[in-house]
Order: C-alpha cells, then sequence, then structure tokens
C-alpha cells in the first residue's frame, strides 16, 4: 500500500532532528507513486490541491531527494515518488556582496532556503530550444535546484560582465556564463 502524505508526515516528524535530516543515509524500500507534485511556480499540489500550510510544505522538501531526473520523498522506512514539473524550489531573491571576481550571490527561496552561488552550489542557465530565452537555475543542496524568477534573473543580467567570450555573472569565485558575448546585440 502506497502511504499518504500524512502517514509521511508523522513519519519524518518521529526522526526529526535539527537541520535538514540525513536522507542520504536512509536507504527505504520504494513503496509507489504519491499524487502529488510541485509545479514550476513553486506551489505544492496534494490529490490535485495547493497545500496551504507553509511548514507541512517545508517539512516534506526536507525529505525530498532526486536520483537522476526522478523526485522522491524519504524517510527512514519508505520512499515515494512525487512529480515535479521544472524545479522543486523557486529562488525569489537575491543579495550582492562585494564586486568583480570576489562578489557573492546569495540567493533565497520561496521555501527559505538559503544558498551563495559558487562551486558547491552552481548557476545553470538552459535555453529554450525554439525561442533561445535561457532558464536559470542555482543549486538549493543536494542535487537539488531552485529555478531563478523572472525579476531576479532581470537583476542577474543587469550584474552581467563579459569574460572569456561569455556575458554571465561572478559569484563565489567562480563565473557563470549566460549566453556567449557575440550572441548579444551590439549597441
Amino acid at each position: 500500500m502506497t502511504p499518504s502524505a500524512t502517514s509521511l508526515a508523522e513519519s519524518i516528524k518521529a526522526t526529526k532532528t535539527r537541520g535538514l535530516p540525513p536522507v542520504e543515509l536512509w536507504n527505504p524500500p520504494f513503496c509507489g507513486d504519491i499524487d502529488m507534485e510541485i509545479r514550476r511556480d513553486g506551489t505544492w499540489f496534494y490529490e490535485g490541491t495547493p497545500m496551504g500550510r507553509v511548514a507541512l510544505v517545508k517539512l516534506f522538501a526536507s525529505i525530498l531527494i532526486r536520483e537522476e531526473d526522478k523526485y522522491f520523498l524519504v524517510t527512514p522506512v519508505e520512499k515515494v515518488g512525487i512529480r515535479v514539473q521544472d524545479a522543486p524550489f523557486v529562488a525569489v531573491d537575491f543579495e550582492v556582496s562585494g564586486e568583480g571576481t570576489t562578489q557573492r550571490l546569495t540567493f533565497t527561496t520561496n521555501l527559505e532556503d538559503i544558498t551563495v552561488a559558487g562551486p558547491d552550489a552552481p548557476l545553470r542557465f538552459v535555453r529554450d530550444a525554439e525561442t533561445g530565452e535561457p532558464s536559470p537555475y542555482v543549486r538549493v543542496r543536494r542535487n537539488l535546484e531552485a529555478l531563478i524568477d523572472r525579476k531576479s534573473f532581470y537583476r542577474l543580467v543587469e550584474l552581467g560582465v563579459h569574460y572569456e567570450g561569455w556575458f554571465g555573472v561572478w559569484s563565489g569565485g567562480q563565473f557563470f556564463g549566460i549566453i556567449p558575448s557575440d550572441e548579444l546585440p551590439q549597441e
């Protein structure tokens, strides 16, 4: 029998410790998929209904893992599949400190996760094959990413510089290319 959202929540509450649960240490059996989905805008749905309790969403997000292109919620005793339309988180804002190669971009997600872009939390830009429009992402934790929202992406572009044939941004001592410089319109 596939567990319900309620049984998953109770299971994780029983094992809750400070910080994020050690999901990478758990290897429970796969119990099937549940009717849970994370939409592109970061809204979590259970059985077709938006989940309104932020604390419950944060609890589920704390036990979320990704294996290849599939997403699962795991507890010490069970593992269930869920659907994710794009990325499980949305980066809704960021702060800038420093400048040039020492610049640091600190992102905040819709669930209040904080991550500093750099070698351990890279930025990634995927261009739509038809429109060429980039979709920007930042790694939040483990191999989970946040889609960077439009207003934050525009702010990133404002910080952009040219480096080794690319237009992009610096953070955490690493340069992240957004688009090849020669593909930008000439002024």
